[in-house]
């Protein structure tokens, strides 16, 4: 893309939708680079979460200057007046955003709506976590594993670096829990139910649910499905079924889908399983 005067810039910005759980309300995912783009004073109704993925940006925000770097996570509370553009130095600057309801930042916590009194944090692990999630999720924003990441990650944000306090984490009946939320998605392959669903009928907070289930099985509820799909995928693939048609059965969004996690758990892809199991028989 070139500039007025033949300049090339990398001028971008992509939007992505993500909703937690199949009919759950929805969390816009922003991935941006930007070389001279400046945002006009403004202010967002929900909690802006930014990562720095590179160059140095430049926000006005309560009166200060923030200058995040690659790695920088930086929370801007609801409705707070803010800017952002390019340092001075130039080379531009690059950012994944979320904006996240107010309500995903007070599951597991207490003392009401947190505040966030340094908004500019430095946190690698979380930072690590947040990057990975968004990456993956703006690839292929599947409910359930946004409902099992996003509200996880912001309620630990909210923990580490707010005001608020965390509730607490001992849950009476994990493992009774995490049964009965591995017998739903079982039943429910296809169209698995929500989180919030699964909680409200289990008598718990999302929060609580995904505390009890990570506590008992080490892994999230969105990492047991995607593994107990791939077991099923290869029963069928084994059955002489194409990859794209074992996607659909087993509830993946896609032969994408299927594939990425199918190379996670095997090591090879659908294809070649396929291949290699009927050129063995």
């Amino acid at each position: 893309m070139k500039a007025p005067g033949g300049i090339r810039t990398r001028e971008q910005a992509l939007w992505t939708r993500a909703r937690l759980g199949r009919c759950g309300p929805a969390l816009d995912l922003l991935t941006a680079r930007f070389d001279r783009h400046v945002y006009a004073p403004h202010a967002h109704d929900e909690f802006t979460v930014g990562l720095c993925t590179g160059g140095t940006e430049v926000i006005d925000y309560r009166g200060e200057r923030l200058r995040p770097v690659p790695g920088s996570i930086v929370v801007l509370d609801p409705g707070e007046m803010h800017t952002g553009g390019p340092d001075a130095a130039g080379g531009g600057y690059a950012y994944q955003a979320l904006y996240a309801a107010p309500a995903l930042l007070t599951d597991g916590t207490t003392g009401g709506l947190p505040h966030f009194r340094q908004p500019l944090l430095d946190d690698p692990e979380l930072a690590a976590a947040f990057r990975a999630a968004h990456t993956e999720l703006s690839a292929c924003p599947d409910p359930l594993e946004a409902e099992s990441r996003f509200p996880w990650l912001l309620t630990a944000l909210a923990r580490r670096h707010s005001t608020a306090r965390p509730v607490n984490d001992h849950i009476p009946g994990a493992n009774a829990i995490a049964h009965a939320v591995r017998t739903r998605l079982t039943d429910e392959l296809v169209t698995p139910p929500s989180l919030a669903d699964l909680a409200t009928d289990l008598g718990l907070s999302r929060y609580q649910l995904l505390r009890a289930f990570r506590t008992t099985v080490g892994i999230p509820p969105y990492a047991w499905l995607a593994q107990y799909r791939v077991t099923r995928a290869r029963s069928l693939l084994e059955t002489g079924l194409r990859p794209a048609e074992v996607a659909a059965l087993v509830g993946f969004a896609d032969q994408a889908h299927l594939t990425r996690w199918f190379r996670r758990v095997m090591g090879v892809t659908p294809a070649a399983y396929r291949n290699s199991v009927q050129d063995g028989g």
